[in-house]
């Protein structure tokens, strides 16, 4: 167990109907619910061992992609944007967290009709903030989040997604500054630092604070990389959440402690 406390990470318990959930570019597969709830506590339990405390998020059993919970907010400083998920299916899964996120002090905001936007495609880098423009958010979306972000300091930097679900399936970022991406799938020119990656779940890791960087188990290589680079890698399998082009990233919500 870590001796700091970084914040809470905020999770959400799998629902029995997790095998009805989305796909868009994979083929549907049977998933496990009985492991992947198994793997969804292993990946809670790392998360406490490296300094988080665990925040759960009311479980929506009528809400297949549910466990997916980063999707539904973004947390800037003490401001919680309630999503508006692209995906019609999902939006019912907002409400939970925005009581949660309330109850843990913080603004809230909603994106609204016609904007559209998927938590999945903001990555926070410093004052930049990289928005996917793809098939879950849209330019309405975008344009609401860069508006709500503005008076907190941030830049909001459009990134149009080729076939991936999330800005974040394809590239996130390390303690370091620098991105891990895969070129085929989002432009590498917009990002400052980049360090390009082989397995594509090698794009999706989690700065946990410290040394610590979680990363699937699906991607040995980048691990090894990271490892190379003088970072600890947290390894989480996630096979179940992956058959649903679930991450590491999407399976919670990090809130620093402020």
């Amino acid at each position: 167990m870590s001796d700091l406390v970084y914040g809470t990470a905020l999770v959400r318990a799998p629902s029995g109907r997790l095998a009805e959930g989305i796909v868009t570019h994979v083929a549907r597969s049977a998933v496990d619910v009985a492991l992947a709830r198994e793997q969804h506590a292993a990946y809670a339990a790392a998360l406490a061992a490296a300094g988080w405390e665990i925040g759960q998020v009311p479980a929506a059993e009528d809400c297949p992609d549910s466990v997916f919970v980063e999707d539904t907010v973004v947390v800037v400083e003490d401001l919680a944007v309630l999503t508006r998920p692209g995906a019609v299916a999902r939006r019912a899964e907002v409400g939970g967290t925005a009581g949660t996120v309330a109850s843990l002090g913080l603004r809230t905001a909603e994106i609204t009709d016609p904007g559209t936007l998927d938590g999945g495609d903001v990555l926070q880098a410093g004052t930049t903030v990289y928005v996917g423009r793809g098939g879950r958010t849209n330019a309405e979306g975008i344009r609401q989040l860069r508006a709500l972000l503005a008076p907190l300091g941030r830049t909001v930097v459009a990134v149009p997604l080729g076939r991936v679900l999330h800005l974040k399936s394809a590239v996130t970022a390390l303690p370091d500054g620098t991105f891990l991406l895969m070129p085929h799938l989002v432009p590498a020119d917009l990002f400052p630092a980049v360090r390009p990656v082989e397995e594509e779940s090698g794009c999706h890791v989690v700065p946990l604070g410290g040394d610590r960087v979680m990363i699937a188990a699906s991607a040995p290589r980048t691990a090894a990389l990271i490892e190379d680079l003088g970072f600890t890698p947290v390894v989480a399998d996630i096979t179940e959440f992956e058959k649903l082009e679930g991450c590491v990233t999407c399976l919670s919500v990090l809130l620093p402690a402020r």
